[in-house]
């Protein structure tokens, strides 16, 4: 039987580029995004029997539904991916922005990984990815609702690690947490190594392979990672 996996987001960005190299790789997938004709002419792309899934995370009991409609046309999958999210520079605190972050990022998050979590407990294996960032390690003041969105993401995937471990559940959870990559999300001043997005996702897809539990994408924002958690608030507020 062929490796199966569902990419929540996959019409742009890294999810886009997760779904092309998997596709290459042989991979059966299921594709979801807002626009069901974005997702028709990215299945008509892919080399790889591709299913799709109209689904818009902020409407979070279609899109429960919409993630078991896509398990029972593929059948049980071995890895979920929720790449779906969104970011917006902020200074000025709008509420609207804020709240469509946590929206996307946070609820939208939340209802997928738990389908995902009980459909692997359900088939005994599987494999959860969530793309979350390096801004999740410290408060950004540009954009605060998308950091802090992050950080719980990252923080979910542990509690869903630990679960699994205390559960003795045979589920693997792996947080990506990814520093610049050339995507539409990466906004504002002052970026530097900035990846493209086919080397990002090729990373991810060898940190899936490893069954890795977190992974810095590229390999050397775990340098920027570490200095993010030693440095005192006084001096990251002057960065």
């Amino acid at each position: 039987m062929g490796k199966k996996a569902i990419i929540i987001g996959a019409t742009s960005g890294i999810g886009r580029a997760l779904a092309e190299q998997m596709s290459a790789d042989g991979y059966t997938l299921g594709i979801t995004g807002r626009r069901v004709a974005l997702l028709d002419e990215i299945k008509g792309t892919l080399p790889s029997e591709t299913f799709i899934q109209q689904m818009d995370v902020t409407d979070t009991e279609a899109a429960a539904a919409g993630f078991a409609s896509l398990v029972k046309e593929m059948g049980p999958v071995d890895l979920v991916i929720i790449s779906a999210g969104i970011g917006h520079p902020n200074p000025g605190l709008d509420a609207a922005l804020e709240l469509e972050t946590i929206e996307t990022n946070v609820s939208g998050f939340v209802v997928i990984a738990g389908v995902a979590f009980n459909h692997f407990k359900e088939h005994g294996k599987g494999h959860i990815v969530g793309i979350s960032s390096i801004a999740a390690l410290r408060g950004g003041s540009i954009a605060p609702a998308y950091g802090a969105s992050k950080a719980f993401v990252s923080n979910y995937m542990e509690a869903l690690r630990i679960r699994a471990v205390k559960k003795k559940l045979n589920i693997t959870v792996t947080d990506v947490l990814p520093g610049f990559v050339d995507t539409s999300m990466a906004k504002g001043n002052g970026m530097f190594w900035v990846a493209p997005v086919e080397k990002a996702a090729a990373q991810i897809i060898t940190a899936i392979r490893a069954k890795k539990s977190r992974v810095y994408i590229t390999k050397r924002w775990r340098l920027i990672a570490w200095v993010l958690r030693i440095l005192p608030e006084w001096l990251y507020a002057k960065s």
